[in-house]
């Protein structure tokens, strides 16, 4: 009896391990020292001027063994960045809508394998481009030979594309039909956009390739067809509320207005500046307190870091957090293991690595270039943030900045050498 009691005992330590707690870093695995290089790192970028700052959160075992930010949210004024401060995410809202359509899956709203014409009528009879004449964005096209699934849906495999950062011919043709990236918009309807996309040609035959697209923002609006309520409103009540994430939204509310963190873009004279546009001006980035009724699952949200944290946790700890289960373990492995198959992600350059639902992963092969273990899952956001799940070291890792220039890319290489250092078990 004394020995199964002290198993029962060792079971919940291990078991409240997994919400997250500020810890000293050796609780987490991880040398004092050893951290000391990163903080000196991210006040080395800011000096540098390849950042004007970056928060960053490390957490393993539970225990948050780093929680700092650096730099300024003003240079001009030297106001710091506040680490609690709230970010534009991006398509880190992409693993949120995951989630939430793994949810209904669950509770056996569909079928993975279900076409996405059986809930979106306007994606019946798809086509896929075949040519494309950029004088006048005409085009011809072919018949798909089968119908995109939720599944190609959630592994960006359906032959959709992206409105302002796709090839030519997708840049013209959502632009000619009015399709945004679903961020900022305020005079259309998510509805009436995603109808209008099932009318649109695809870009290469459904399951075929790996490509970036519009997926998320209508497994959005399919989440709203399932349950019966708004995207806003069920990430609300289904996962925001039970995690107690209190600074994810997608309308800020106006009195949290301070805490949105200022963007800032690097001009050719290496000086960072306050931005308050960005492409081309179409985007006003106080976009999250302009109220919107169109709820874009690829890329509304914005979140502090904290926050985001307990979601991943929950993600790491197999659908579980602080005694709520929002998904089962097995669904969370289904998420987080290779789904393409053969295929490659390409963004820009073919990797080694592979692609679950939301998340890229790293694979036994893919490991050799970096210090992430193989299963290891991930992905970010255009505004410059960023995390990885680390399973097999039991980790999570957030770096979040607000800023677009050429060295932002030089503080994520040398961002996770000194995280991966630093572990000290």
């Amino acid at each position: 009896m004394i020995f199964f009691a002290l198993i029962s005992v060792a079971c919940l330590a291990y078991t409240q391990s997994k919400i997250l707690v500020n810890a000293a870093p050796e609780a987490g695995g991880f040398s004092s020292a050893r951290l000391a290089r990163l903080d000196a790192g991210m006040e080395d970028w800011v000096k540098k001027k390849w950042v004007n700052g970056s928060v960053v959160l490390i957490a393993r075992h539970g225990k948050i063994v780093f929680y700092k930010a650096h730099g300024y949210n003003d240079p001009d004024t030297k106001s710091p960045l506040d680490k609690k401060g709230i970010f534009r995410i991006a398509s880190q809202t992409k693993a949120i809508t995951t989630v939430a359509a793994m949810i209904l899956w669950e509770e056996g709203k569909f079928s993975l394998d279900d076409p996405v014409s059986k809930y979106i009528p306007s994606f019946t009879n798809e086509v896929v481009l075949s040519s494309f004449n950029p004088k006048d964005t005409t085009y011809t096209t072919i018949p798909a030979k089968r119908p995109i699934t939720i599944r190609d849906l959630l592994t960006h495999t359906s032959g959709l594309g992206y409105p302002a950062i796709g090839t030519p011919a997708e840049i013209a043709i959502y632009a000619k039909n009015y399709m945004t990236g679903g961020v900022g918009v305020r005079d259309q309807t998510l509805s009436d956009a995603m109808n209008r996309l099932g009318t649109l040609p695809l870009f290469f035959q459904p399951g075929e390739q790996w490509k970036y697209g519009l997926n998320h923002d209508v497994l959005g609006y399919l989440i709203e067809i399932w349950s019966g309520m708004s995207l806003e409103d069920f990430f609300i009540k289904r996962i925001f509320q039970p995690l107690g994430m209190q600074d994810t939204y997608f309308n800020l509310p106006l009195a949290k207005g301070p805490r949105l963190v200022n963007f800032f873009q690097q001009d050719s004279t290496g000086a960072i500046k306050k931005t308050n546009k960005v492409f081309g001006g179409f985007l006003d980035m106080s976009y999250p307190l302009q109220k919107t009724g169109y709820f874009s699952g690829g890329g509304g949200l914005v979140s502090t870091i904290q926050d985001y944290a307990v979601f991943l946790q929950m993600l790491l700890n197999g659908g579980t957090y602080n005694g709520v289960r929002l998904l089962a373990r097995n669904t969370v492995r289904m998420m987080t293991m290779n789904q393409i198959g053969d295929l490659f992600v390409d963004l820009g350059v073919k990797t080694e690595n592979k692609f679950g639902f939301g998340f890229s992963i790293i694979t036994e092969k893919g490991s050799r270039l970096g210090p992430s273990q193989a299963g290891t899952y991930a992905w970010g956001g255009v505004f410059s943030t960023s995390y990885w799940v680390d399973p097999k070291e039991d980790m999570i890792v957030l770096i979040y900045r607000q800023m677009w220039g050429p060295h932002v890319a030089d503080t994520d290489k040398a961002f996770k050498p000194l995280v991966y250092q630093a572990i000290n078990d």
